[in-house]
């Protein structure tokens, strides 16, 4: 590390301002803040000495989505190769997803840091640390046969006009991963929907359904309880796998880096939902959807992913300790409604998660509101 230090050490002079180099300023930082823990402390007043900064907790958050993506890597080339007809070895398989996945990590991260490093030189900041998680939170939302173009065009949509347009890191009001999958979606619908979307280079013979596409249909899941926990089928890259989505959520649970009242309220939010749903099904036998039990909802979809990656973001979600259990079990509650009661959308987390992003503001408001009339009706009675 040494070396590197020097590097960098040998650069940071060309780079100041007023140097013949200080347009790359920003993105010096951003390299310099990468590998060592910034030197910028308070002037006056207590503060705590700590190596643990912000660009530390989001790699911590990088880390955790390791699993889903390896495992997603892994059923990338496995579907493809189960769709030809042939039996590869896990190293196959994973090499092939390899390939197919990294392109889509790279363009993501050379068009969403492009622009933040644009934006902070532009403005004299330093370049913050969100898209380091969104950047690796994009891929696993996308279907493997995503074209780079258009991950391009709606990484550049969403960094521009869901974060930039509004401050930058720690002022955005949606979350800008979701809001990259909801410009793919509604734009190029073709490209993020079907049975040919899920599968890179399948065979024509091949269905390429994921189980919310069979419910849809009118059919079964089309897969076992274990399928839908190991993850061994087509969906979006890192949204398939509920022990890889576990591994995630113990990391960020023990790391004290994911909020637990957050993910506890959207999963019961939704078991909630489905479990009032269920009770309607013998009303509507032909609704595949109302035929799951409460608990299938979460096996499915991208249900697990949101509850463990996307409710936990700290930026869009709710503040106050009471508002993380009404954000939660909200969003939670709306993504099994909109799933099962919308045909023309089966997945309804995305949807869900950006409604309760615009209202998070509002919950914590009245929470608050709340807190100050308990109180000066306390101050009243005592006095």
């Amino acid at each position: 590390m040494k070396f590197i230090r020097n590097i960098l050490d040998n650069i940071k002079p060309h780079v100041q301002k007023g140097e013949k180099f200080q347009a790359f300023h920003s993105m010096y930082d951003a390299a310099d803040t990468l590998f060592y823990t910034p030197d910028v402390v308070t002037t006056s007043g207590s503060h705590i000495r700590d190596g643990v900064d912000m660009k530390r907790s989001m790699f911590m958050v990088v880390i955790a989505m390791m699993p889903a993506l390896f495992f997603g890597m892994w059923n990338a080339g496995n579907m493809h190769f189960t769709s030809i007809g042939e039996t590869a070895s896990i190293m196959d398989a994973f090499v092939y997803g390899l390939w197919q996945v990294l392109p889509i990590i790279i363009v993501t991260y050379v068009v969403g840091l492009g622009i933040e490093i644009m934006f902070a030189q532009g403005r004299g900041h330093e370049v913050n640390e969100g898209f380091f998680v969104s950047g690796m939170l994009i891929p696993l939302i996308v279907p493997v046969s995503t074209p780079l173009w258009m991950v391009a065009v709606a990484v550049a949509f969403a960094v521009i006009f869901g974060k930039e347009v509004f401050g930058g890191t720690g002022m955005n009001i949606v979350n800008p991963a979701l809001l990259t999958r909801a410009v793919l979606f509604f734009a190029y619908p073709s490209a993020m929907s079907g049975d040919k979307v899920w599968i890179a280079e399948k065979a024509d013979a091949f269905s390429g359904a994921t189980p919310l596409a069979e419910l849809t249909a009118g059919h079964g899941a089309g897969i076992s309880h274990m399928e839908m926990i190991v993850g061994n089928y087509a969906g979006s890259i890192g949204e398939t796998s509920i022990i890889a989505l576990a591994i995630g959520a113990f990391i960020l649970l023990v790391t004290g880096v994911g909020n637990w009242k957050l993910m506890l309220s959207f999963f019961v939010g939704g078991i909630a939902m489905g479990g009032i749903l269920h009770l309607l099904s013998g009303s509507f036998p032909d609704n595949t959807y109302l035929q799951l039990c409460p608990w299938e909802h979460i096996l499915i979809g991208g249900f697990a992913f949101g509850g463990v990656f996307m409710i936990t973001d700290p930026v869009t979600a709710a503040q106050t300790e009471t508002g993380k259990w009404i954000y939660g079990f909200l969003a939670g509650f709306i993504a099994i409604l909109v799933r099962v009661l919308n045909p023309a959308y089966p997945e309804g987390v995305m949807l869900a998660i950006l409604f309760m992003n615009v209202f998070a503001p509002t919950i914590d408001f009245y929470v608050v509101d709340s807190n100050i009339k308990k109180r000066l009706k306390r101050a009243k009675l005592s006095a």
